[in-house]
């Protein structure tokens, strides 16, 4: 039995999606940033936090990488051509999506006033607009992000997308806002937002 700790307003959301796509039973501990329940684990206090086998492990895409090649779904094999794909994708989206949606939080309401700086967002936004461009050619044929297997960058970008709708950064790409609204549909991924 796992245990998740983090809100689901958080990255947390990817852990818990990724725990109803594989269908395992896990614990939720709806522990906020830096709280006590938080920083107990992970002494930054940032989430989300999965605890296996009493081990517990910080950040939301070692988590998913760690869970998928555990119970060997939602990845493709360690060594393959296809998992340097699926890996290059990962580190894509968080490099380009998930980065620039970080930043913009930051800015809205993470930092202290004094150093916050909306004007900053003008260039998200930009980038995060031209980054769909660049996915959108690099999108393999199928209902998913590589073809027709559900893999860890599927989770990444379907909470990047809800993140971005939240946040006001509109995704303009047709075929990615269909993969998005499509990730957001499934049964697991609405099991896991309705905690």
């Amino acid at each position: 039995m796992y245990t998740v700790i983090g809100t689901v307003r958080t990255r947390a959301a990817r852990v818990l999606w990724m725990l109803e796509e594989l269908g395992l039973p896990y614990t939720h501990v709806a522990a906020a940033p830096r709280s006590e329940g938080v920083t107990a684990f992970n002494p930054v206090g940032k989430v989300p936090v999965l605890i296996a086998d009493h081990v517990p492990i910080a950040d939301s895409t070692a988590i998913l990488t760690f869970l998928a090649d555990r119970h060997g779904l939602l990845t493709h094999p360690a060594g393959s051509l296809d998992r340097a794909r699926q890996d290059s994708l990962t580190q894509f989206l968080l490099d380009e999506f998930d980065a620039a949606l970080w930043v913009a939080a930051r800015h809205s309401f993470i930092l202290p006033q004094a150093l916050r700086m909306p004007g900053i967002k003008t260039s998200l936004h930009w980038e995060f607009e031209r980054s769909q461009t660049t996915l959108v050619q690099r999108m393999g044929e199928g209902e998913f992000l590589m073809g027709d297997v559900m893999t860890v960058p599927d989770i990444i970008l379907g909470h990047c997308g809800a993140w971005a709708e939240a946040a006001q950064f509109p995704i303009t790409e047709p075929r990615l806002a269909d993969h998005v609204a499509r990730m957001r549909a499934r049964p697991a991924f609405q099991r896991a937002m309705a905690r």
